[in-house]
């Protein structure tokens, strides 16, 4: 019975790009929907340029796909392909073009080992507040510490908000080879071998992941906007409430990105310190350059 009071409380959204994975929708307590209210008015002053930065960092990593290295891979799946429909010929002509286009990788880039061949970016974003995080992790550690694990599995899997960028590479330093022991293979009549060996091979593709957590993303767009307000002299009064919004906003931000662990809990402390001090000099309509500088370091340091 006392996790089914909890759960009643609960209400986490997970957003990922392309599919919607939603735990079960439970009904909200009045401060859970203000307190969601205010973090989706936050967010939404920031989300465009949450997504532009988003698309200049997968831009960024797509330069670096190497075009001879994609057109190998794409050679491989035909050869293996030809090798599904027993056409030894395609096959090995597939694989010539594929070590032809990774020679000339390597060729070019001698001491290369991975040859990224295409960028992935997922996007996993959690609609919640650092309260209802918390209840959710109490709630998944009471499955645990009953053995129910398969119960507390959907509930830790929610617990995440980033941005992952996941570039796929091939390894230059097996694959080559692998391909020219397929062709041998062929030679030989083993086509069964062949295409065995080339499903492992494929099977050797790298994948490296970057993670950006999405709340310490707009903690960082939210303080830049603060930033901007305390350094005008001229203030109106609704600038001094969006100056207090965008800084208490940023603050729930952080608390966010501290419960579900982007970081050590320690080093969150003097961020909080920071903005404590910040809330302080921009009373009253203060104004001042720099104020911002320490806590912005501290953040670049930390991710």
């Amino acid at each position: 019975m006392m996790k089914k009071r909890v759960f009643s409380r609960l209400h986490i959204v997970l957003i990922c790009i392309g599919v919607m994975l939603s735990p079960p929708l439970f009904a909200k307590t009045p401060d859970e929907s203000a307190q969601t209210k205010t973090k989706s008015a936050a967010t939404e002053s920031v989300q465009k340029e949450v997504d532009k930065k988003s698309a200049s960092k997968a831009s960024e990593k797509r330069k670096h796909i190497i075009a001879e290295a994609t057109a190998a891979l794409n050679e491989t799946r035909d050869a293996l392909t030809a090798l599904d429909a027993k056409k030894a010929d395609k096959a090995l002509a597939a694989l010539e073009k594929a070590t032809g286009k990774l020679e000339v990788v390597l060729a070019r880039e001698p001491e290369l080992t991975l040859a990224p061949v295409d960028v992935a970016v997922i996007t996993h974003d959690l609609l919640a507040s650092p309260d209802t995080v918390k209840a959710t992790i109490h709630d998944a550690e009471e499955y645990l510490e009953d053995g129910e694990v398969q119960k507390a599995r959907p509930l830790v899997a929610s617990l995440r908000s980033d941005i992952l960028f996941r570039t796929t590479s091939i390894p230059l330093g097996t694959y080559p080879a692998a391909l020219k022991e397929t062709a041998s293979l062929i030679d030989e009549g083993k086509l069964e071998e062949a295409r065995s060996q080339l499903q492992v091979a494929l099977g050797t593709l790298v994948t490296t992941d970057e993670i950006v957590p999405l709340p310490v993303l707009r903690a960082e767009l939210l303080l830049d906007g603060a930033e901007a307000l305390a350094e005008n002299k001229e203030r109106t009064a609704e600038d001094n409430d969006t100056l207090d919004d965008l800084l208490k906003s940023a603050r729930t931000q952080l608390k966010l990105a501290k419960v579900l662990g982007y970081g050590d809990k320690k080093s969150f402390e003097p961020l909080f310190k920071q903005l404590d001090q910040i809330e302080e000099k921009t009373s009253d309509g203060k104004s001042g350059k720099g104020w911002f500088d320490k806590i912005k370091q501290q953040i670049s340091d930390m991710f």
